[in-house]
């Protein structure tokens, strides 16, 4: 529980807080301002040029012109935020000579995103606006639990996943325009029978299925002198497996072409696959450098428990969600887009073997935006038009407030971005003159670093 508040402002020069390491405003702003251009462009071109290289297509000139563009604009964006950060730290307090609490962080932060946004893509603003207001949410709830307003909920992250994507399954199957990229993540999981495109477009299968157990005879004709080998009786047995899976019954309300197990099962395998791969192949880069000096520790990396538990997730979640769904449809013998909000609570107990706020608030975001979209689209409310500018002016804002007075209650991960966005000037700016407020920011800034293994032990040159 932190202390009351025991002053709104306190009087100081720039450097015995803002910039302790140079007596300059203008050479502090531009010392920061250098250190994030650089660290911007590092980070934008490799965004950019993975997502480049992910539509697996050769390049055109005006593909490639385009991402260099992009580069440059999202690095202008991003540089220019760290900049104006400084800035508008040191011009405040010289205009309104002291340092008041929503001028030490805050405001500054607010200003800088509000300058920096309009630079970037319109494109990119919303995308922006749910990461920043994601970690916010959790900070905000961090603060709360801090100042002891609320208790943690246990396995509150799963709830929050639990209702957002019961939500969004059910705009998912019951709207025909979905452009927004949380659907096409949604149809890899659940599968496209569920879409409601599919089932506009639905024709019968019947035959589809008699014809490939059909032609499944002829072609191991073509191989029937290896059916002696340990390869081919494998193979023999897992078509046999399929086969018989394909071959059980299925209600006629059902959009999937073969049986309800077939259905189930394949596609629960499917993602579980997805899941152990996309797990390894994550720990393989972040510890590259590490196995590089140690080779012996790949096998211990790759065979780890924990590796199973995002498959865990990704295929019960799958199977559970067309379990659910096939059998509402036995019952009632008629499909529905309401079936989803069952399926999808039902299925949603599965990201307790992967809990994770990260995930669980970006689901919830994304269904807050397509909710607010859809009664924007009716007319039920009214469209407000820099909203998603300002929340996320708001967002950065609380987050730099945070990382400033109360770093405690910032995700580690997100003070790491701002401790290398700046070149470690996030640590070094002075935290004894915020002791006035009565939040312990000095004291706990110490154990933020240590946590972090970061330093606020640095020397620069401007």
């Amino acid at each position: 529980m932190p202390a009351r508040l025991s002053k709104f402002s306190f009087e100081a020069p720039c450097m015995d807080y803002a910039h302790p390491w140079t007596d300059s405003c203008v050479s502090a702003t531009t010392g920061l301002g250098l250190h994030s251009l650089q660290e911007s462009l590092r980070i934008y071109t490799t965004v950019y040029i993975i997502a480049f290289l992910m539509r697996r297509k050769v390049p055109s000139k005006e593909d490639v012109k385009k991402t260099i563009l992009g580069i440059l604009q999202s690095t202008a964006f991003l540089s220019w935020s760290g900049f104006s950060y400084s800035l508008f730290i040191c011009l405040l307090r010289r205009i309104l000579g002291r340092f008041y609490m929503p001028t030490v962080s805050f405001l500054p932060s607010f200003l800088s995103s509000l300058s920096a946004i309009v630079i970037e893509r319109a494109s990119r603003r919303t995308l922006l606006c749910l990461y920043v207001s994601n970690i916010a949410t959790e900070t905000l709830f961090r603060m709360g639990v801090w100042r002891g307003y609320f208790s943690p909920i246990p396995k509150g992250e799963v709830y929050i996943f639990a209702v957002s994507v019961a939500v969004l399954l059910y705009l998912f199957r019951s709207k025909t325009n979905k452009q927004d990229q949380i659907y096409k993540i949604l149809r890899m999981i659940v599968g496209p029978y569920e879409d409601t495109e599919y089932r506009m477009k639905k024709k019968p299968h019947a035959e589809t299925s008699l014809r490939n157990t059909e032609t499944d005879g002829a072609k191991s004709d073509t191989c029937r002198k290896h059916k002696f080998t340990i390869l081919w009786k494998s193979f023999e047995a897992y078509k046999y497996i399929i086969n018989n899976l394909k071959a059980q019954s299925k209600d006629a309300s059902c959009p999937h072409p073969y049986s309800c197990a077939h259905y189930i099962l394949a596609d629960s395998v499917k993602m579980f696959s997805y899941g152990v791969c996309g797990q390894v192949a994550l720990k393989l880069i972040l510890q590259f450098k590490r196995l590089l000096q140690k080779p012996k520790l790949l096998k211990s990396t790759i065979f780890q428990r924990e590796n199973l538990n995002l498959a865990v997730f990704l295929g019960g979640f799958a199977g559970l969600y067309r379990l659910v769904s096939c059998m509402l449809r036995r019952t009632f013998h008629q499909d529905s887009h309401i079936y989803a909000i069952p399926a999808g609570l039902v299925a949603s107990v599965t990201f307790m073997a992967y809990p994770n706020t990260t995930i669980a608030l970006y689901f919830m975001w994304k269904t807050l935006q397509l909710l607010w979209n859809n009664a924007v689209e009716n007319e039920q409310v009214p469209q407000v038009k820099w909203f998603v500018i300002l929340l996320y002016c708001f967002s950065t804002a609380l987050l730099f407030h945070t990382a400033i007075l109360e770093p405690q209650n910032l995700r580690s991960s997100y003070w790491r971005f701002l401790y290398n966005m700046s070149g470690g000037r996030i640590a070094v700016m002075s935290r004894i003159p915020l002791n006035v407020f009565g939040l312990e920011t000095s004291k706990n800034l110490q154990q933020v670093l240590r946590k972090t293994k970061t330093t606020d032990q640095l020397s620069f040159s401007f």
